[in-house]
């Protein structure tokens, strides 16, 4: 599942952040990288805390104490997996 297809309010683990191209498997996606750097990496815990009124574009995600803004194609880049149970808060 991807992140940008959590509903709000939901908690779900980041399993990877898909770092290639669509167009182009041979060179590293930068946003997917950035989002590496800033803490969306595999095992961490990530909650959605609202969506845009309009097509659900910005996403609003919380990781520990910090919120970020995500664009739901930089969101498509994290995968996910809803099973929360016997992990840590």
């Amino acid at each position: 599942m991807r992140l940008s297809e959590l509903k709000v309010k939901q908690t779900a683990i980041i399993t990877k952040v898909n770092r290639t191209l669509a167009d182009n498997t041979s060179q590293t996606d930068l946003v997917a990288s950035r989002l590496e750097t800033l803490g969306f990496v595999p095992g961490t815990t990530v909650q959605v805390i609202t969506k845009g009124i309009f097509g659900g574009d910005p996403i609003l995600i919380q990781i520990g104490f910090t919120r970020f803004a995500l664009r739901k194609v930089e969101a498509e880049k994290v995968e996910i997996d809803l099973s929360t149970e016997g992990v840590p808060a």
